[in-house]
């Protein structure tokens, strides 16, 4: 039976805010996120994991929370669905050198299985008290495209009852942002039909580029 290595709903609301520096540049964000215990996720996460990629820059790509690899090298989108993004990314002619990736949680959250760390959906009360953390990314990049990837991401910028079945594909204009939506690519990994989906994903990019 797994260990339950994963975060439990604190006594009071969990909230990030208070770690987060007012006015703060990119690097200043990005060390102080390193202390924030704004939910309980650090507590069992190797470490925090930032966004990463140009500071200002035209598009961000907004994900659900790190991987395991992702938590063990302390950057964004390194694992599978990373080494898939990037795949999407050049056949969608996208240069992700050119683009600011991040998550909605910027810690690991997952069960444990033997030696195995099993990804968990974060709560979402956990991606509440990360979104002043997104929100400030959001700030200091100035995107003029956001992507937002699978349903959490999306629910994160576009609100709790954002249906991405209904939207995959199509940019929204939300609070002065232009908002990409489309699937995460963890969800392409685990396919039925893989090449189906890809397709799809590949799709979904290249027509919230092209928007």
């Amino acid at each position: 039976m797994p260990s339950a290595r994963t975060s439990k709903s604190p006594g009071k609301a969990a909230d990030g805010a208070q770690y987060v520096p007012d006015g703060a540049d990119w690097a200043a964000l990005r060390s102080a996120s390193e202390g924030c215990r704004g939910c309980e996720l650090y507590r069992d996460a190797t470490q925090t994991v930032f966004g990463e990629g140009p500071v200002p820059a035209r598009l961000m790509v907004v994900g659900e929370c790190p991987g395991d690899r992702e938590d063990t090298e302390g950057h964004v989108f390194v694992g599978p669905a990373g080494r898939l993004l990037n795949k999407a990314f050049d056949a969608a002619g996208i240069d992700r050198s050119k683009a600011y990736l991040t998550n909605a949680v910027k810690h690991f959250r997952f069960i444990e299985r033997g030696k195995r760390r099993i990804h968990q959906q974060p709560r979402r009360s956990e991606v509440v008290a990360c979104f002043p953390w997104l929100r400030e990314e959001i700030r200091v990049v100035k995107p003029r495209l956001v992507i937002v990837l699978g349903a959490v991401a999306a629910k994160a910028v576009l609100g709790p009852s954002f249906k991405l079945t209904e939207h995959r594909g199509e940019v929204l204009d939300h609070d002065g942002l232009k908002v990409g939506v489309t699937v995460h690519p963890s969800s392409v990994v685990r396919a039925e039909n893989f090449t189906e989906a890809f397709d799809a994903f590949v799709a979904d990019l290249k027509a919230v580029r092209e928007s």
